[in-house]
């Protein structure tokens, strides 16, 4: 058999005849003319061809993740970047959450009850303070905002940093708040006033429906949205720690994150949220998380 092979790859390019004879009946043959470079050359191509099918199919299919070790370095690698994204989002999140909760919980009116400290005006007002410095005075001191310290300022309270007097020079600081403060309405009057220990944490003024809520003073809108119990309402975070809530309105005329001017109109007033009785404003000022008495900061109330 081996001298067989031999021959045909010493004569490769020749032709050949081979019988093939049964060996119980020597009659019977079967003859057959071959190239024996032929046959190599099938037998090559054939190879050639299933190689190219099996690579095609390992780089353009599913398959190739199915080699043991392909990939591998690249996979952990994705797998640690999106584990690391994931749990930023999941931190950021929680954080912006916990804010939105907080400003709910403000606005909505279920806050703790060491609010009710700011019930007495006279503790944190500017003009119960020392009779020998005036109210502007010491507004003055805690306002101003150096807007270059955030890149979002509607994101929390928190980020609005106390300055100098100075800083409130610049076009894009924002001014503290000038006491005594402009009425949010140029018509109307109050109806019910501040009650800490009632829950009631501001001053109900009536007035018509479609009237301009105007913003106290400067500062960025932190809340721009329907609540049940005070409808359409608004509030904007003032320098120093202030924060003024806007209720009960018809419609919005600011977004959350806008800056606003001090009397640039905010909403239109309405009638709008369960705890109404009639069209009017429910207006509050907040001063490091305690309910001021507006009357006491708003000038003619």
């Amino acid at each position: 058999m081996w001298s067989f092979f031999t021959d045909l790859v010493r004569s490769a390019g020749a032709e050949h005849t081979v019988l093939l004879m049964d060996a119980d009946d020597v009659g019977k043959a079967r003859r057959y003319r071959l190239r024996p470079s032929r046959i190599v050359w099938a037998w090559g191509g054939t190879m050639l061809a299933a190689g190219l099918i099996v690579g095609g199919l390992i780089a353009f299919t599913p398959l190739r993740t199915q080699i043991p070790g392909y990939g591998t370095e690249t996979i952990e690698e994705s797998a640690r970047s999106n584990a690391e994204q994931l749990q930023s989002l999941q931190d950021s999140l929680a954080a912006q959450r916990q804010y939105v909760n907080r400003l709910r919980m403000l606005i909505t009116g279920r806050v703790d009850s060491v609010a009710r400290a700011g019930a007495n005006p006279q503790r944190s007002s500017p003009r119960g303070g020392d009779p020998g410095r005036p109210a502007r005075e010491l507004d003055r001191e805690e306002s101003g905002l150096d807007r270059s310290v955030h890149e979002d300022p509607a994101i929390a309270p928190s980020v609005f940093a106390t300055v100098g007097p100075d800083a409130a020079e610049g076009g894009n600081a924002v001014q503290g708040l000038s006491f005594p403060l402009p009425p949010p309405v140029t018509s109307g009057f109050p109806t019910r006033e501040f009650d800490a220990e009632a829950g009631h944490y501001g001053v109900d003024v009536a007035v018509p429906e479609g009237e301009h809520i105007h913003a106290v003073g400067d500062g960025y809108v932190v809340w721009a949205a329907w609540t049940q119990d005070g409808g359409y309402t608004i509030a904007v975070q003032h320098a120093g720690g202030y924060l003024s809530i806007y209720k009960h309105n018809k419609r919005l005329l600011k977004r959350r994150g806008e800056r606003v001017r001090a009397q640039e109109p905010v909403a239109v007033s309405g009638n709008t949220g369960a705890i109404t009785s009639g069209p009017h404003l429910h207006f509050e000022l907040w001063r490091n998380g305690l309910a001021q008495g507006p009357a006491s900061y708003v000038a003619e109330w």
